[in-house]
């Protein structure tokens, strides 16, 4: 957990309700992007799923004593990739020697150029920090104050480590053609 989202104790009659409203609130506008994120960390739609789910029950159970709640976000999006990097850990085989990029229909599956699957395979060979600083910068579209956060991370972390896996997709995407 980020030390800005460091916990307090449980306030006096903080009502449940009020952790139930915020945080149904916050699922509702953010739970389909951080699927997404988890998706592209994970590669497979139950266990991003799965994590997005333990996030946001986390943060219900946490909701008296988070400090600052208009950070809840930031929370929930550190704990998907806490939460993604441990499940691709606990992975009998690692993903990246066999990802196949989501498929959600058939229909999906033939828009898919082989572009986006040559580059999406490429993103899931680079080295964990490297793919999550990606995602996160040009997916999620987060700045890189906010990526870091994320991340756990300065901000000089994260624009040496995206420029270098910048580079590594480069070289890996032109050694496939």
């Amino acid at each position: 957990m980020n030390a800005d989202m460091a916990l307090a104790e449980p306030a006096a009659g903080t009502a449940a309700d009020d952790a139930s409203s915020a945080v149904a609130d916050l699922y509702r506008g953010h739970a389909l992007g951080l699927t997404r994120l988890a998706l592209i960390m994970v590669g497979d739609r139950g266990t991003a799923e799965d994590v997005v789910q333990d996030a946001f029950a986390g943060l219900y159970a946490n909701w008296g004593r988070v400090r600052d709640r208009d950070k809840a976000l930031t929370y929930v999006r550190s704990a998907v990739l806490n939460r993604s990097r441990t499940a691709v850990r606990r992975r009998r085989r690692p993903f990246r020697t066999h990802y196949q990029p989501p498929v959600w229909s058939a229909e999906s599956a033939a828009m898919i150029g082989e572009d986006r699957r040559e580059v999406l395979a490429a993103v899931h060979r680079l080295p964990r920090r490297q793919r999550e600083a990606l995602v996160l910068r040009y997916y999620g579209e987060l700045s890189e104050a906010e990526a870091a956060e994320a991340m756990g991370v300065s901000v000089g972390t994260v624009k040496s480590t995206t420029s270098r896996a910048l580079a590594a997709l480069g070289r890996m995407l032109e050694a496939a053609k």
